[in-house]
């Protein structure tokens, strides 16, 4: 396959996860006749080095076929790529994919409705396994239920693989490791953003506002269970949003699983200092624009708390739909980050192209790739990006074009 990297299977990713020759792949993408899935099956077929063993997974044999007669066109040595049929309703054929693979990548949403079955099966099998969820409800249900099962196979199991959360996460990673090491800290991210929903988009972000109760009570059921750093504080800022911290322009608090990722990340690693607190916007130019944004969000949140409402929403696009590659082609991303600290003020920016969708693809698949390849740190569990991979995740993504560049330090 074409290649950016030279892969050697028989040598180790990690030196506590040696290679098991009975696990045919080291990486199986399940959902890949879906809209998000094919992207990721591109990206895959072009990117992934030389000896990567790969197949496609999904419930329909006849359109996992045509991927991969798509992905020939890419690459010839792709037609040869196994096919795996797999339904989230067939524990027998979730488990055969979960103890073939090393790492298994999952695009199959919403995941409240679809995703447990494979996290099970990964975290009984010690499987690295990651998605592209920003469902919080589904999140701490999983940590719930399979992060100490997960702890004692060895899984990685790592969501919010995509825009959902992997800018935030390393961005505030990236940003924490230009301040001082063992004072308090204190980052802001400010994103900014033109981008189109596909189906699936749409149908989770749905879900998301759909049972705020039930998103509530596996927020308490997780807070229940997980430790918290000892002798280190870590919180979600959640006072007015800043004006004009990074440029001109106006901002909003952004209520997205995001924060919540960065502050799992901040409270695994010591780096993040002895108090560290973070905050998370969305930043517009002008005030009509923010008034607008917030008027149109409490009417979705409304919407989509009632039945009937709620399913004239999910039919304004199905799943498996999305924009047209001229439409992603003119999207684009960028997080800025200001991080004080110890007397040290940086600001720090992460930016790409198309966020929803060519770069989530990219950031689903190089964390699948580090996994798979790269020497990392020991970790089990459920753990997020900047933990799991760090400075290997972020090395992958800007030699793959997503930038992470400091902009001014003082």
């Amino acid at each position: 396959m074409t290649a950016d990297r030279s892969y050697d299977p028989a040598r180790p990713h990690d030196p506590a996860r040696p290679h098991d020759p009975a696990r045919p792949y080291d990486i199986v993408l399940f959902g890949a006749t879906g809209f998000t899935g094919g992207l990721t099956a591109e990206y895959l077929a072009e990117h992934a080095a030389t000896g990567t063993r790969w197949a496609l997974a999904g419930r329909n044999r006849a359109k996992l076929t045509a991927v991969r007669d798509r992905l020939a066109a890419i690459d010839p040595a792709c037609a040869d790529l196994p096919l795996l049929q797999a339904d989230t309703a067939d524990t027998a054929s979730i488990d055969a994919i979960a103890g073939s693979a090393r790492v298994v990548i999952t695009t199959v949403g919403p995941y409240v409705q679809h995703g447990e079955p494979l996290v099970a099966a990964c975290a009984r099998a010690g499987t690295d396994y990651v998605d592209l969820t920003g469902e919080p409800t589904f999140v701490d249900r999983m940590y719930v239920k399979y992060h100490q099962e997960a702890v004692r196979s060895g899984a990685r199991i790592v969501h919010a693989c995509g825009f959902d959360s992997i800018p935030h996460d390393l961005g505030a990673y990236f940003t924490v490791k230009q301040l001082p090491e063992g004072v308090p800290l204190h980052v802001e991210g400010f994103l900014r953003i033109r981008a189109d929903a596909s189906g699936g988009t749409l149908h989770s972000f749905i879900g998301i506002f759909g049972d705020p109760a039930g998103m509530r009570r596996a927020e308490r059921e997780r807070r229940a269970l997980e430790e918290r750093p000892a002798g280190r504080r870590v919180r979600i800022a959640r006072g007015p949003a800043p004006k004009a911290r990074v440029g001109d322009g106006w901002t909003l608090p952004l209520p997205t699983i995001d924060p919540q990722i960065v502050a799992r990340s901040a409270a695994a690693l010591d780096r993040y200092g002895p108090d560290f607190s973070y905050g998370h916007y969305l930043a517009v130019k002008h005030l009509a624009t923010a008034g607008a944004l917030a008027a149109g969000s409490g009417a979705v949140f409304a919407l989509a708390a009632l039945p009937p409402t709620r399913s004239l929403l999910l039919r304004l696009r199905a799943p498996g739909e999305g924009p047209s590659p001229e439409r992603r082609a003119r999207n684009w991303f960028s997080v800025k980050f200001v991080g004080e600290g110890g007397g040290r003020r940086v600001v720090t920016e992460v930016a790409g192209g198309d966020p929803g969708y060519g770069e989530t693809a990219k950031m689903l698949a190089e964390s699948a790739l580090c996994l798979a390849h790269d020497d990392l740190p020991a970790t089990s569990g459920q753990v997020t990006t900047a933990t799991a991979m760090g400075d290997a995740l972020i090395d992958r993504l800007v030699k793959a074009g997503i930038t992470f560049r400091v902009l001014d330090s003082r």
